[in-house]
């Protein structure tokens, strides 16, 4: 059997719901002064709202950050991190799909350790401690919220640059199907298609594991059971569920495998023609 070494970083709380959890759980990680971190489609769908509103009926002073796009470039997380900087928090929250979280792990790299993005590209390279952060994703599909790794693109070059440390693992991942039932029908199928080439990558990579081939087979026994019933009916919360868990259990699969030929070929796409993740794995 192949060795590996597994160190579960993140508590995962799950459930329709438990999204108004968010404040008590951040305030059980010692927070005072939040960054809260979510893209636009957060601020137009009124989650990021209700997140603030959670935080600060726990007494806990926001400071939040939604200007990035669905690709965050290194220009991007320098906005962020001049936000941290005038906020000072002690705890960073992300909401929304794998930009929201990407950028929360990116920003907290720096804030915590300095230099510039390019420092850290690779793995291990952040010798400060890290911030704590909780994830909040709202897509079934990058299960950025189960991994140490963020995917920043280079504003010159459009280079994605995987940037990886065990110190930005999130603390706590608040996963709720409610959440994920804003989401477009393109959206839900191009970021399902995404969880759904985790499964199958991470299976077959040559670094699997018999420990990832359990999430990956559990990341995909979910996603198949989900993924059809919930385009065909977008307000099936027992379907959401499933993607929305199976896609964190193939997050935990590349934590522990990495992936493959699908994502090899598909990120060019997206370096270079700004095709949307999803839709340049899934072609």
């Amino acid at each position: 059997m192949t060795p590996f070494d597994f160190r579960p970083r993140t508590r995962v709380v799950f459930g329709a719901g438990e999204f108004n959890r968010l404040g008590e759980i951040a305030r059980e990680l010692g927070g005072n002064r939040c960054l809260l971190v979510a893209d636009q489609g957060m601020v137009a769908t009124g989650y990021a709202a209700e997140a603030a509103r959670s935080l600060k009926a726990r007494r806990m002073e926001v400071a939040s950050f939604h200007d990035f796009g669905v690709s965050p470039t290194g220009a991007d997380i320098e906005s962020g991190l001049m936000v941290a900087k005038g906020h000072n928090p002690d705890i960073i929250v992300g909401v929304g799909g794998g930009s929201s979280l990407d950028c929360a792990k990116a920003i907290n790299i720096l804030f915590s350790n300095g230099g510039a993005l390019k420092d850290y590209w690779g793995y291990g390279k952040a010798q400060k401690p890290m911030l704590p952060m909780v994830a909040v994703p709202t897509t079934a599909g990058t299960g950025s919220e189960a991994q140490t790794f963020c995917v920043i693109s280079d504003g010159k070059s459009g280079m994605r640059m995987a940037i990886g440390d065990p110190k930005a693992a999130f603390r706590v991942a608040i996963l709720d199907p409610k959440l994920t039932v804003s989401q477009s029908k393109l959206l839900t199928a191009s970021t399902g298609y995404d969880a759904i080439s985790h499964a199958l990558e991470s299976l077959v990579t040559t670094r699997r594991t018999d420990l990832s081939e359990c999430f990956s087979r559990s990341a995909w026994r979910l996603i198949n059971s989900g993924y059809e019933r919930v385009i065909e009916d977008p307000n099936d919360l027992d379907a959401r569920g499933a993607m929305l868990l199976g896609a964190h259990f193939g997050g935990m699969a590349i934590e522990n495998s990495m992936l493959g030929a699908a994502h090899a070929s598909g990120n060019p796409f997206t370096a270079h023609y700004g095709i949307t993740h999803g839709i340049a794995v899934s072609l």
